[in-house]
């Protein structure tokens, strides 16, 4: 074998457990839509940009399914499968084994095995690249736009905590609790796709998609996309205990704050769902 394929045999074959991915042998994965329409979202992250060079193999694996699938679920996507390029500087074992294993670890977790990719050489960073695939019911995809006069803007879990943790490890902050800073950090390195969501919003949503680059700026586009404006009362957008805790800091979240994976949509609020808030007052149509 190749090196290249003795690496893809050693380290990424026992990913592929879905029968269309042929164990990584042929040149083209099979995936059936079994009557949905097919999702497809794809997303790099690129070392001293998206993540640190000194972040632990397992989270940057994570992370580089994580944003994908927080992409498939933004639209109300079940996960199918995904296909991985990554770009290695060199084929270090004590570096590829446990991002390796940890992508594996998710891919069960979310229902997403590995379908295939590639692997290349590269003098410069390390880059890895994820293509995903979900599956919704005929027609039932949320797009950005759609979003409706007197809809209400929802988040989920709790905004600015990647960016936060990315602060830390900068040391740019320096007065978060250890526990706290703890915390923020694994925001930072470890997305948490709302996957459970998908359905819901389906079911609910106008419009939505991830919060990538802030709720501010993606917000913004997300109105531009639905011809409405909105507007945000600071109080109630939902800050984690060790966010409220961090030293404030301005300026724009640098690129690699991307990993922050809550949705944000413009909806009607759905009666009885937890865990939701409402920022008011409601979309509004711009003229």
């Amino acid at each position: 074998m190749s090196g290249e394929d003795s690496l893809i045999a050693r380290y990424f074959r026992p990913l592929a457990s879905n029968p269309g991915a042929f164990g990584l042998g042929d040149d083209a994965a099979l995936l059936k839509s079994d009557g949905d329409d097919l999702v497809v979202t794809t997303d790099a992250i690129i070392e001293n940009v998206h993540f640190l060079a000194d972040d632990p193999p397992e989270t940057v694996a994570r992370k580089a399914l994580r944003v994908n699938l927080s992409d498939l679920a933004a639209k109300g996507a079940n996960p199918a499968g995904f296909v991985l390029t990554l770009a290695l500087r060199d084929a270090d074992d004590s570096w590829l084994a446990p991002f390796a294993r940890a992508l594996g670890e998710d891919a069960a977790q979310f229902g997403c095995p590995l379908l295939g990719g590639d692997t290349v050489s590269t003098p410069g960073p390390l880059m890895i690249s994820v293509t995903a695939f979900g599956r919704t019911p005929v027609g039932r995809m949320i797009h950005r736009q759609g979003a409706k006069p007197d809809d209400r803007v929802v988040v989920t879990g709790t905004i600015g905590d990647a960016f936060l943790g990315l602060d830390i490890l900068r040391a740019k902050s320096t007065v978060v609790e250890t526990a706290a800073a703890a915390r923020l950090i694994d925001r930072y390195r470890v997305p948490q796709p709302r996957t459970g969501l998908a359905s819901l919003l389906r079911d609910h949503a106008h419009a939505a998609m991830d919060v990538s680059d802030g709720l501010a700026g993606d917000l913004a586009k997300l109105c531009a996309a639905s011809g409405v404006s909105a507007r945000v009362e600071a109080w109630l957008v939902p800050l984690s205990a060790a966010a409220r805790s961090a030293p404030r800091r301005s300026g724009p979240a640098p690129e690699a704050g991307r990993a922050a994976a809550p949705l944000v949509g413009a909806q009607r609020e759905p009666r009885g769902q937890r865990g939701r808030r409402a920022l008011r007052p409601r979309a509004r149509r711009r003229r």
